[in-house]
């Protein structure tokens, strides 16, 4: 395989050929684990201990919530080695040829608003670096950086990121593997550098009452920084696992890849952050420096350097795709042209993240949280229909149009998904003015302020119901379609 690292990857939607099918499931491993070693994941522990939860209540909570969301990935990611598709593709099995447009336009965004938060925040961190390098160049008047440093890096992040998921899987792969050792050593210098700012005296004196709700809403909180963001495309990395790999390997190693890295920096934020206000308030604004500033200045700049690398390896492959996810709604361009169409959209809504929003955690949760409504709920359909897939024996023609042996639409899929989405949206609330126009518009203003109204368990609602649903009207009423 060594010989086609270096050209583009011709596969698209199309089934992968069991030809060109190779390697173990313990490969995925560096691929999820790469860009989840990433710092950020401190700042989702402090995020999840600043609801109002105890450092214990919140640890419990938020590696629960990996754990649950994560685990899901790796059983979508079996779909995609039995099947060799793009997981957006093989949900065609579920909704239909046509109707699969619906949920895969929602995947797309899901996807594109990761990388646009992703690569903002590598933007900014080297824009940082260089205004403490040469303020008098790259710096404004009180020191942080200016919009034009902020610019040149944003453009730099995005055409590194661009230059390696154009190729394709091959190149993805060999580039993960190399920044999961860089990023992991590194990640453990940082973590002696982070021991002595912990106040362990105030972990133990922080007590709080236990409360269902808020517990639930940091499980929720992890759910949606993590796992369920990645349930739209976990088969993209095993379509090009031998069918026959066993799905226990298939899900361990996916699960670990994503759920263990992001456990530990998620005990390291909370522990971090435990009576620490500022350090919450500041994260809530600006995640990467809250947390670099703390370092002696010869670490800092080659940590600075090895934040933006886990950051682009994060963008790369979520890029990569987000290029799939254009594919299966249909647009007829290749799949290196669609890299090109992201980076404009990519552009458009980091321009709004850096320079419009007034807080990145208020414009981070409102978005997670809207679009995990959706996500959710498609993710909880596709899994019930993986009993019905296992049966007709993966059978790929579903994923084509009526013409070529599939089904245009699956009217028990697409009703769940709406009805689903509809209470899911209904029962959120949103921290973002403009977000907030559209959600919680079943809930009194009296409920918009409970705990469980602002838990945002309307996620988990959305999720069993549209499992439920799906399955009352699959294989109760036997609903199906054209």
């Amino acid at each position: 395989m060594s010989n086609n690292m270096t050209k583009i990857e011709v596969n698209g939607v199309n089934p992968v050929s069991k030809e060109e099918r190779y390697g173990t499931a313990r490969g995925l491993f560096p691929i999820w684990f790469s860009w989840n070693i990433s710092i950020l994941g401190i700042t989702y522990g402090i995020y999840v201990y600043s609801i109002g939860l105890s450092p214990i209540q919140a640890i419990l909570a938020g590696v629960l919530g990996y754990c649950i969301s994560c685990s899901l990935v790796g059983i979508l990611a079996v779909g995609g080695t039995r099947t060799g598709l793009p997981t957006l593709v093989q949900t065609r099995f579920a909704f239909g040829y046509l109707g699969n447009k619906i949920p895969a336009i929602f995947g797309y965004i899901a996807n594109m608003g990761w990388k646009i938060t992703i690569i903002s925040l590598a933007s900014k961190t080297g824009a940082d670096l260089f205004a403490k390098l040469a303020p008098n160049i790259f710096a404004n008047s009180v020191g942080e950086a200016n919009n034009f440093c902020i610019l040149g890096w944003f453009v730099i992040v995005v055409v590194s990121t661009m230059s390696v998921a154009i190729y394709g899987y091959q190149m993805i792969l060999r580039v993960e593997k190399a920044i999961a050792w860089i990023t992991g050593i590194m990640t453990i210098i940082y973590i002696f550098f982070l021991i002595p700012h912990i106040d362990f005296s105030k972990v133990y004196m922080v007590e709080k009452e236990p409360s269902i709700g808020l517990f639930l809403g940091g499980m929720i909180m992890a759910m949606t920084m993590v796992g369920l963001g990645f349930l739209n495309y976990g088969g993209d990395f095993a379509r090009y696992l031998p069918e026959k790999t066993k799905s226990k390997s298939i899900i361990f190693w996916t699960t670990t890849g994503i759920a263990l890295p992001v456990s530990v920096l998620l005990i390291l934020g909370v522990l971090l952050s435990a009576g620490n206000q500022e350090l919450i308030q500041k994260s809530a604004v600006e995640p990467i420096a809250a947390l670099t500033s703390i370092l002696p200045f010869w670490f800092y700049v080659p940590f600075s350097i090895v934040i933006i690398i886990s950051l682009v390896s994060a963008a790369m492959t979520g890029i990569y795709s987000s290029g799939l996810a254009l594919l299966s709604i249909g647009i007829p361009v290749s799949r290196a042209m669609t890299t090109l169409i992201n980076g404009v959209l990519i552009t458009l809504g980091a321009f709004y993240l850096m320079f419009i929003s007034d807080s990145f955690l208020a414009t981070f949760q409102a978005f997670l949280a809207t679009v995990s409504v959706v996500v959710g709920a498609w993710g909880a359909i596709e899994l019930v229909d993986f009993i019905r897939q296992k049966k007709l024996n993966w059978n790929v023609e579903m994923a084509y149009s009526k013409e070529n042996g599939g089904i245009n639409y699956r009217w028990g899929a697409l009703i769940s998904l709406v009805v689903a989405s509809f209470i899911g949206l209904g029962t959120i609330t949103s921290a973002d003015p403009y977000i907030a126009y559209v959600v919680g518009f079943l809930l009194s203003e009296e409920a918009k302020q409970s705990v469980l109204a602002s838990a945002n368990i309307g996620v988990i609602i959305s999720m069993v119901v549209g499992a439920v649903l799906y399955s009352i009207l699959t294989f109760v009423f036997k609903v199906e379609n054209k």
